[in-house]
């Protein structure tokens, strides 16, 4: 294993079966992706990006291939397992920001830990900490109709950052907001990986991918380009 190296794909397929037909979403996909990369996933609709940020995400397992993350083989676990890696490991970021609408947005925050079994005294300080950080401070006991969308997307974001993850998968994290608030956005997530993260960004538009520093274009369920930008935001 080389100790760089955070994500190892090797030869990852996914298919579903259509009654009689194989729909195959994913074609013998390699990827390497390095500890604190800020990498774009892009591609037209039906390339393959969401599943592959799925399997990426340990959301879906791959039909066939290997799944290296941190040198562990996670392409066979069961869900269970899949559920305790993505708890440690990963943070999401959704396009609909997929909060709890009766909680307030530090409830919010905070409900990963409740999965991992941290004390509410540490819940509270680690989430009061996190809604600090991403610029909500005192918008920490609203709840999420009460917030902007893009208060509701910083929430969002103090979640997927709470349990202090390797990695950040955002899924199209700009797509309901209006220009002005996606750069805002965007310049967080810059900030995290400034801060040591691993960014995983999937998105349509080519404007909000010039924030990583490496882009792979997907097409037809197969890697079509990987490059390093020559220049980032």
């Amino acid at each position: 294993m080389n100790p760089e190296i955070l994500i190892e794909l090797t030869q990852i397929g996914k298919y579903y079966q259509m009654g009689s037909e194989k729909l195959e979403a994913l074609k013998e996909v390699d990827l390497k992706v390095g500890f604190n990369e800020y990498l774009a996933l892009m591609g037209p609709s039906g390339s393959g990006k969401s599943t592959l940020m799925n399997i990426i995400g340990c959301l879906d397992s791959p039909s066939y291939g290997q799944y290296l993350l941190r040198g562990i083989d996670v392409s066979s676990m069961d869900d269970s397992e899949l559920a305790q890696i993505r708890n440690k490991e990963i943070g999401f970021i959704f396009q609909t920001f997929n909060l709890m609408p009766r909680i307030s947005a530090l409830e919010n925050v905070a409900l990963p830990l409740v999965y991992a079994g941290i004390s509410k005294k540490e819940r509270q300080l680690r989430a009061e900490e996190v809604m600090e950080s991403v610029g909500l401070k005192d918008r920490m006991h609203h709840k999420p109709n009460q917030l902007s969308g893009g208060q509701r997307q910083r929430v969002a974001i103090g979640r997927a950052l709470v349990n202090k993850p390797s990695i950040i998968l955002a899924d199209e994290p700009t797509g309901n907001l209006d220009s002005k608030t996606s750069e805002e956005i965007m310049k967080i997530l810059d900030q995290i990986h400034q801060l040591g993260n691993t960014v995983i960004l999937v998105t349509h538009e080519a404007d909000i991918a010039t924030f990583a520093k490496r882009l792979v274009k997907l097409k037809d369920g197969k890697i079509e380009s990987d490059q390093i930008m020559k220049s980032s935001n």
